[in-house]
């Protein structure tokens, strides 16, 4: 790309809250005619930066340019004035309205003359075509309501509602993560339209086939900072991945394998998949054993997490269970089925901060049971002491409020919350995440000691976590995804960091 003058520049721009640091002197070049595309892990500071130039947070330092003039946002509504306009992951349109109030809301034409004041219609839906047939976008009937159209339908309309206002810098955060393929395709097709127009288009994303698809640029986050602006020509997947992942900060000592055997299977999901969430998925789990299941964030790790507990619905495929084939229209029917679900958010699926530590411990045993008590007092109390000494909870008592722990110590909790109720299949998602060395230390010992036993029954268990030396230090097999399907199947040994991003990149031998 021959680009001289960016249209859109940052410089040194840092954003902190209280105790994080969100962004440092973080950088970014948008050019006229460009598809730019920002990656990055979880906690990166994509959506903080984002936000920062959209006029929803104020940078504590630095600098934004607009086509050579110094610019500082302070609402959406300013960011819109300056033509810096976004689109994000959810659609945010009003389905009861028109696909023409929609892309006019806040702007609608008046008349003049008689009926002075009154919204002008006519006037209101030629706007509209005339915006979705600069987007290519001509065969639609403006007048209908949003509702009788499709989600990428509407998500067309939402980038129309956002150039419709003089746009000269789109945003679009994630705007693929819900849409199957051929409304990508049709997505990117508007995208190439729009760029050939000369506009500057800030793509995030976290998948690598839409990135090379449709980028001509990216810059890459890491930890809150820049890690770097390339040419997509330039940059392999492979280089990408590493860049995005960075080096390990601590190399695990690798455990000895074990000698127990695994046992016999607990769960096999046969296609099992979700449309805009996961493609069909094969996996197996057995008794004794601990499958790692890893990729980068946005790979479908998580969405296959939830279809096994059924807090999503399948559209394809089925888990089968002792030669049952089963399709879970709720958790509490997974939880009926012996699986146990620890969520990566611990703060909104996870613990209710203002219970106390041994009523957060029995909740999960209590919604298995519904009205009917599930033990006395006196027993519940025991039940979560009990826990607290095996997992070693540093709490005043069993009666404080959980959300006076500390993140390892909410974690521990929640995780003896399912292994109160004796699962089979234990599935953890993230559970390291934001929470101390030593703690993380304790947790995976422990995953490894419930697994493990010398007889080959011990809990099955699914182990998810976004750090490659972490979940290949716990798993007995690893099972890769890359864009929302499995990319190999591998067992201990087979596999070491390197090897790993290379599959997750696509360029696997």
């Amino acid at each position: 790309m021959s680009r001289t003058l960016p249209l859109l520049e940052l410089n040194g721009i840092h954003k902190g809250f209280p105790g994080v640091k969100a962004l440092s002197n973080v950088s970014l070049r948008l050019f006229p005619g460009e598809v730019h595309t920002l990656m990055g892990q979880n906690g990166a500071g994509k959506s903080t930066l984002i936000k920062v130039l959209t006029g929803l947070y104020t940078p504590e330092q630095g600098r934004i340019t607009l086509a050579g003039a110094e610019v500082a946002p302070r609402s959406t509504e300013a960011a819109q004035k300056l033509g810096i306009s976004t689109v994000y992951q959810e659609v945010n349109l009003c389905p009861n309205l028109s696909v023409a109030e929609n892309i006019c809301i806040g702007r609608y034409p008046r008349r003049f003359g008689w009926g002075w004041g009154q919204i002008d219609w006519t006037a209101m839906r030629a706007e509209a075509r005339r915006v979705l047939a600069q987007m290519d976008i001509g065969d639609i009937d403006v007048a209908a309501p949003l509702s009788n159209f499709s989600l990428s339908l509407q998500q067309m309309v939402a980038i129309a509602r956002a150039i419709s206002i003089s746009a000269q810098v789109l945003i679009l955060d994630e705007p693929t993560s819900s849409l199957d393929e051929a409304a990508v395709q049709r997505l990117f097709a508007v995208l190439r339209r729009l760029r050939e127009q000369g506009m500057a288009i800030l793509f995030v994303t976290h998948f690598l086939e839409q990135t090379y698809a449709i980028s001509d640029r990216i810059t890459v986050m890491r930890n809150g900072e820049t890690e770097g602006e390339y040419l997509t020509a330039d940059l392999s997947r492979l280089a990408l991945v590493n860049k995005m992942v960075g080096e390990s900060q601590t190399q695990a000592q690798e455990r000895q394998p074990s000698a127990a055997q695994a046992g016999a299977t607990v769960l096999r999901a046969r296609g099992l998949g979700r449309t805009g969430a996961l493609l069909p998925l094969d996996l197996e789990i057995r008794r004794g054993e601990v499958l790692g299941l890893c990729g980068l964030l946005g790979s479908g790790r998580t969405e296959a997490a939830r279809l096994l507990f059924g807090a999503d619905a399948a559209d394809s495929g089925g888990i089968e269970i002792n030669g049952q084939l089963l399709r879970f229209a709720s958790p509490r029917e997974a939880i009926k089925a012996g699986i146990a679900f620890c969520s990566e958010d611990r703060k909104h699926e996870g613990a209710i901060l203002a219970l106390s530590v041994r009523e957060n411990i029995m909740l999960a045993l209590q919604a298995r049971a519904g009205l009917r008590l599930v033990m006395s007092p006196r027993q519940a109390q025991a039940l979560a002491e009990d826990f607290i000494r095996r997992l070693g909870i540093k709490t005043p008592s069993a009666d404080t409020p959980i959300g006076q722990l500390s993140g390892g110590n909410q974690q521990k909790a929640l995780l003896a919350r399912w292994l109160a109720t004796d699962p089979a299949l234990l599935i953890l998602d993230e559970p390291t995440r934001g929470i101390d060395v030593r703690a993380k230390e304790e947790i995976m010992d422990y995953v490894a000691a419930l697994s493990h036993h010398a007889d080959g029954n011990g809990m099955a268990v699914l182990f998810i976590s976004s750090e490659l030396p972490e979940v290949l230090h716990c798993s007995d097999r690893l099972l890769v995804l890359r864009d929302r399907q499995a990319g190999g199947e591998y067992r201990r040994g087979e596999l070491d960091e390197r090897t790993v991003l290379e599959v997750i990149a696509g360029e696997a031998s």
